[in-house]
């Protein structure tokens, strides 16, 4: 279970992270003909997508703590990363259609790299924290 929880982090992480890159970088996928989300169904439709996305990513990012993979710690840290998460997603759904800079959509793409940095950092050092503390006699 645990290793079907990780892919999904990363499975359901992946559209809001393509997708914001593909929205400011709409223009260069569409002159070379690659079909990326926002060229095929539409600005609105990948706003929308990006924020479901988004917050199902936050969702599944704290699951491990449910299951027993990570510390109620971790879970916090992932929840906070999670907020942040889905508020970079919603500033992208409510920017204007028509807006050519994108900077919500650039914010959004360079958190998820963070984000998902952050997270699978975190569990590690959940691990090794709870590996010290049980090697040490305590509980973790």
């Amino acid at each position: 279970l645990d290793s079907v929880v990780l892919f999904m982090i990363i499975f359901l992480w992946t559209p809001a992270h393509f997708w914001a890159l593909a929205l400011f970088k709409m223009k260069d996928y569409g002159a070379v003909g690659v079909p990326m989300m926002p060229n095929v169904a539409g600005i609105p439709s990948t706003k929308r997508q990006i924020a479901a996305y988004a917050v199902l990513t936050a969702v599944t990012g704290v699951i491990p703590t449910v299951t027993g993979l990570a510390s109620i710690g971790y879970g916090l840290f992932a929840g906070g990363l999670g907020i942040v998460f889905v508020l970079c997603s919603i500033a992208v759904w409510r920017m204007a259609d028509g807006d050519e800079k994108m900077v919500p959509a650039k914010k959004l793409f360079a958190y998820s790299i963070f984000y998902l940095f952050a997270i699978f950092s975190a569990l590690l050092v959940d691990h090794y924290i709870a590996s010290f503390a049980q090697f040490f006699g305590g509980a973790a």
